[in-house]
């Protein structure tokens, strides 16, 4: 999935998914194609050790009031007393709400919880739920200070806001229903109907990959899934990380169709334009990298939850 990590998901998610059938195989390259396989195998536990991932949290490094007073924008989330993020509820691993205690848990939710302790002496944020489509103007009318949200870093959105990181790199899948034989791979979305999110760089990348597809765009990963799941669209195309926690949810109904594809896809914490806030957030993100706080976070996010053991190399931060 990304950097390391792109090669050793697809491989050891196998032992996640294959006692439902679908078992990645390890074959040459950076990703394996997807194969049904009848074998059962040792399952991994799915669900985020919230105990474990509050530990991480609470234990999170405080900036001392120097290094706030320093900076503009962080000087303006203490005196806020809340870090006002940007993000979403309901993906698998980055940012998904618990139906038990209704916290938002995940490796894009615990980056920002731990940005809000490094500012505030607290994990304090308020959480405005965006999609693909609205994540720049809420930075652009203040609505937020920052959005955490697999937000894939690109020259048009520079434009309109500024970005630290990338933090994590990705690149593009094709999920389709776990029956579907006729789609194997970029080479076959020609005459199918895919589904894109809207205001991503989807739309692009199919019309790259496969011109005489039919895109049709949802605001969700949600409704993209759904629509997949109804038979509305024959495949929906969007980054493999988001494919990866349907997998983890869903491991019964869907399977990735062919190897990951495309440039590889940096995430960026999205922030305001023109403002200190991108050599700050750089700094705590490069602090956090060395400490080990985000190998913690993304093994308890990410890693215990499919399988995959080796920690991934952040990418490199731009400067």
């Amino acid at each position: 999935m990304t950097i390391a990590f792109k090669t050793s998901v697809f491989r050891k998610v196998a032992a996640l998914v294959v006692a439902s059938g679908l078992l990645f195989a390890a074959g040459c390259g950076e990703a394996p194609t997807a194969t049904t396989s009848g074998s059962a195998g040792t399952t991994t536990n799915t669900d985020l050790d919230a105990s474990a991932y509050d530990a991480i949290i609470n234990a999170g490094d405080v900036a001392d009031d120097a290094t706030i007073e320093a900076n503009a924008w962080a000087k303006s989330v203490k005196d806020a007393g809340v870090l006002k993020v940007g993000g979403t509820k309901t993906s698998q691993l980055f940012s998904l709400q618990s139906t038990t205690d209704n916290k938002v848990r995940g490796f894009d939710a615990g980056l920002s919880q731990l940005l809000a302790r490094y500012i505030l002496g607290d994990a304090k944020t308020d959480l405005t739920v965006v999609d693909s489509s609205t994540r720049e103007s809420v930075l652009q009318n203040g609505t937020v200070n920052a959005v955490f949200a697999t937000y894939s870093i690109n020259d048009k959105r520079k434009e309109k806001i500024s970005f630290a990181g990338p933090y994590y790199v990705s690149q593009q899948a094709i999920l389709v229903k776990k029956d579907n034989t006729t789609i194997t791979g970029t080479d076959s979305l020609n005459g199918k109907k895919v589904a894109v999110q809207a205001g991503s760089t989807g739309p692009q990348i199919v019309a790259g990959v496969a011109p005489q597809a039919t895109v049709q765009e949802f605001q969700t990963d949600a409704e993209a899934t759904q629509a997949l799941s109804q038979g509305r669209v024959d495949a929906y195309v969007v980054d493999q990380t988001l494919q990866l926690g349907t997998l983890v949810k869903s491991p019964n109904d869907f399977k990735i169709a062919g190897e990951p594809f495309g440039n590889k896809d940096p995430y960026g914490i999205g922030l305001p334009k023109d403002s200190d806030a991108a050599a700050f957030v750089n700094a705590w993100l490069k602090k956090i990298e060395d400490d080990g706080t985000w190998a913690k976070l993304w093994k308890v996010t990410i890693g215990d939850r499919t399988g995959v053991t080796t920690v991934p190399t952040p990418p490199e931060i731009e400067q």
